[in-house]
């Protein structure tokens, strides 16, 4: 693929920007901070993996010596870590976009009783935790973008009042596409009516990435070629991140690969797998989990 034409035809220039980017320290997250530092951006690169941080600071002044790149190591399942974060975040002169990349898909859903699953929490509760406690310093910045990362697996989940996290069901595309649907949509009517902060919601596609070393290693190693020969690269994958930076979506839009939503470069689209009704009921859990949880913190 020619990529100096397709950014020239998409983006403009981001000096002076500063950009918040979840999950930076491999995959999609790693390609998507050299696409940022192309276009000049101030990069915060956030992962539970800070050695993995460490090498992505080298390399991308290694290419861009003059590149503006903080590191934060956080573990986005731990909400002590969570909130350091914030902390951390809320000291920076601005934040101009934060992009919600950083996910989990194939692990262990028990938890500590009274607790939610470790995919709900680094899926959707971490990274709601995050844009409301960066809301005043992300309208300080004039217009801001939150970007976050979706998955087709939303589809495959309905907001369930009784097993809000999935905990009891068996079936990990329905488990991670809970997770998916609940920080899509909890964001979507949060920034609905706010005029200084957008939302691009925004799906890949099928990637050989992180994601997939979750699953069995007997399974990731017979579909690690297939997967790289068939969908698109990390790097290709990223473009759609990069184009959710630059587009404004309406209300129930996304942006992801143009053929069956897998392959091909991003384009818009609207959103029919979820009523208003629904929406709501996600938004109404997602502010109760936030006070629940800050309650807790502050005690």
């Amino acid at each position: 693929m020619e990529y100096n034409g397709w950014f020239k035809r998409n983006t403009s220039s981001l000096e002076g920007k500063t950009v918040v980017l979840t999950g930076a320290a491999g995959g999609i997250g790693t390609q998507c901070c050299f696409h940022l530092a192309r276009l000049g951006a101030d990069i915060v690169a956030i992962d539970r993996n800070i050695e993995g941080l460490e090498k992505l600071k080298s390399a991308l002044l290694e290419k861009h010596a003059n590149l503006n790149v903080e590191i934060i190591a956080a573990d986005l399942s731990n909400m002590a870590d969570v909130q350091k974060c914030v902390e951390k975040l809320k000291k920076l002169s601005r934040i101009d976009i934060l992009v919600h990349n950083a996910g989990v898909f194939r692990l262990p859903v028990e938890h500590e009783k009274g607790d939610y699953n470790i995919i709900f929490k680094v899926n959707f509760i971490a990274p709601y935790y995050i844009t409301k406690g960066l809301l005043p310093k992300l309208e300080s910045a004039g217009k801001a973008k939150v970007v976050v990362v979706s998955s087709l697996a939303y589809k495959f989940a309905k907001y369930d009042e009784n097993d809000v996290d999935y905990s009891t069901n068996t079936d990990d595309q329905k488990i991670y596409g809970n997770s998916k649907r609940f920080i899509m949509f909890s964001l979507m009517k949060l920034l609905q009516n706010n005029s200084k902060v957008d939302l691009s919601v925004v799906h890949p596609g099928i990637s050989y990435t992180n994601l997939m070393k979750n699953f069995p290693k007997f399974i990731s190693k017979i579909i690690a070629l297939p997967m790289k020969l068939i969908f698109n690269s990390p790097k290709k994958s990223s473009l759609s991140l990069i184009k959710g930076i630059f587009s404004k979506l309406d209300y129930c839009e996304w942006l992801g690969p143009k053929i069956f939503s897998i392959w091909g470069m991003p384009k818009r689209k609207k959103l029919k797998a979820c009523d208003e009704q629904e929406i709501q009921k996600i938004y109404q859990k997602a502010e109760e989990i936030y006070q629940k949880i800050n309650k807790k913190m502050a005690n």
